[in-house]
């Protein structure tokens, strides 16, 4: 009698109903076996892993990747500003090349600020939180008594033949201010008050008024969304988000029902008509017809026809349908994922994070960059009405190129520190007190090893001489006669014989 085989049973899977292909010592698991759901859940596992880049910091990955993306992207924008403004200067009487070598020497600039604070230590920074907030505030008061106005916003102070927007410094100071305050009261952000005061009052809401006095709403919406970054990283409660974004919402719906300007735009991004028949939805509208002319390559570097007045200040907000006019689809995914692989390096250095200043800090400037970037182009492509946001690192603007830049550096730092001792990059410069003591104390040690060293030269020549070592004397000026050693007396010296007194010489 011949016995058939009998079917084994498979396991079930692991608790929390992860899968690792396998029965319980029995091979592998069938694919029929596989619920949809845990493949769900693996996948999930898997992204994340790689989001993550568990254990790659240390190689040096992410420090390279945040610094690759940021000067792609940074060199991308010089060459379209370059393309964008250069028929608007000839038109105006002046160089082309004008706007593009001012962006080139913020950016040169930028870029050497960006190197200085990726090797100092961010927790050094800290005493900088209270007197930039301060400095911020300040200098956005300053704007609105002697600011200049351009296109409704008062947001910029001359300073000779440049421009400096203080809101941009203020985006920066304010999360680095909040990151300070929430370590600070880590243990109390789980009661309200603590959570929001005065981290956002009166922290953040005076910086919002001063902004949205100066009619700049969407440096206003950026800052809201630093804020709630902030304490999200932080680990306030989710119910105060709620809560919080309702105000937000009634507060943000009551500027734009009072002021005549902002309805206009909403009622034109709707497709409808003003009041006063003029169209503010004019820039998007040409914006859409630049990317749509642009192809899949584009019509070349340089060829664009929008930028012929037809989209006014086309190297500012609007920056990012001329790159999809000259470069094409191509060149507006080669952006995309510039910012994607950005993002993703921030992430990992956000999450790598153990200590609630330097989370906080990674993970409002990752919101910042990101965040802007993508109302920015949700404008250009008109899924949201026109806000005057700049594209990061491309669109023309010393101000937010800058501070961009400033704020990579402080990534770049947290991402050095993840690194192996022996593949961070080394030090340029040292500073702060801490730098300075050691400096002093390693001066101090090198005296030491050199006075050592040139007391155990002399002491051969100290045994030579028939001295001791700290007799010694290594410029001796003696003659060579008393310098000479002397012989030693026997101790047993023999008899002495006196000599004949009637001897003659030989």
């Amino acid at each position: 009698m011949v016995s058939t085989p009998t079917r084994t049973t498979a396991a079930r899977p692991a608790a929390g109903g992860a899968t690792s292909g396998k029965f319980a010592g029995t091979g592998a698991l069938p694919v029929h076996a596989v619920t949809p759901a845990a493949r769900v859940r693996a996948w999930y596992r898997r992204f994340w892993s790689a989001l993550e880049g568990n254990g790659k910091s240390r190689n040096g990955s992410t420090y390279y990747l945040i610094l690759g993306s940021t000067l792609a992207l940074t060199a991308i924008g010089i060459m379209m500003v370059l393309s964008a403004s250069s028929v608007e200067a000839i038109a105006a009487g002046e160089s082309p090349y004008s706007a593009a070598l001012k962006q080139g020497g913020f950016a040169a600039f930028g870029v050497f600020a960006m190197f200085v604070l990726s090797r100092v230590n961010v927790v050094w920074l800290r005493r900088f939180a209270w007197p930039a907030m301060f400095l911020a505030v300040a200098l956005l008061g300053l704007v609105l008594l002697v600011g200049r106005s351009a296109l409704g916003n008062q947001n910029w102070i001359d300073v000779g033949p440049f421009t400096f927007q203080p809101s941009e410094a203020a985006k920066l100071a304010l999360a680095l201010w909040m990151a300070t305050v929430l370590d600070r009261k880590a243990k109390l952000l789980h009661e309200w008050r603590h959570a929001l005061i005065p981290v956002a009052v009166p922290g953040a809401a005076v910086v919002l008024g001063l902004i949205l006095a100066g009619n700049d709403l969407g440096t206003a919406m950026i800052v809201m969304i630093i804020v709630a970054a902030a304490l999200f990283f932080a680990g306030v409660r989710l119910y105060l988000f709620a809560i919080a974004g309702a105000a937000l919402a009634v507060f943000t719906t009551i500027l734009a029902v009072t002021n005549p300007n902002r309805m206009c735009r909403i009622l034109s991004w709707t497709g409808q008509t003003c009041a006063d028949g003029s169209d503010l939805n004019y820039q998007s509208t040409n914006g859409l017809y630049g990317l749509a002319s642009g192809g899949w390559f584009g019509v070349g570097l340089g060829q664009s026809r929008q930028k012929y007045s037809w989209i006014p200040e086309a190297h500012n907000d609007f920056i990012f349908a001329i790159i999809g006019e000259e470069l094409g689809l191509v060149g507006t995914l080669v952006v995309l994922v510039l910012f994607a692989i950005l993002g993703t390096a921030i992430y990992r250095v956000v999450v790598a994070q153990h200590d609630i200043f330097h989370r906080v800090l990674a993970g409002a400037i990752m919101v910042w960059l990101l965040g802007q970037a993508s109302v920015n182009m949700a404008v250009v492509t008109g899924l949201a009405p026109v806000i005057g946001v700049p594209l990061p690192f491309i669109s023309y603007g010393g101000s937010a190129l800058l501070m961009s830049l400033c704020a990579i550096g402080v990534v770049l730092s947290l991402a050095r520190a993840q690194m192996d001792p022996g593949m961070q990059p080394k030090k340029m410069l040292r500073f702060g007190p801490a730098a300075f003591a050691n400096s002093v104390r390693r001066a101090r040690a090198a005296r030491a090893a050199t006075k050592a060293s040139s007391q155990g030269a002399a002491r051969p020549a100290a045994k030579a001489a028939g001295k001791s070592p700290a007799n010694a004397k290594p410029n001796s000026t003696r003659s060579p006669a008393r310098s000479a050693p002397r012989n030693p007396s026997p101790k047993n010296p023999a008899p002495k014989t006196p000599a004949p007194k009637n001897r003659t010489k030989a």
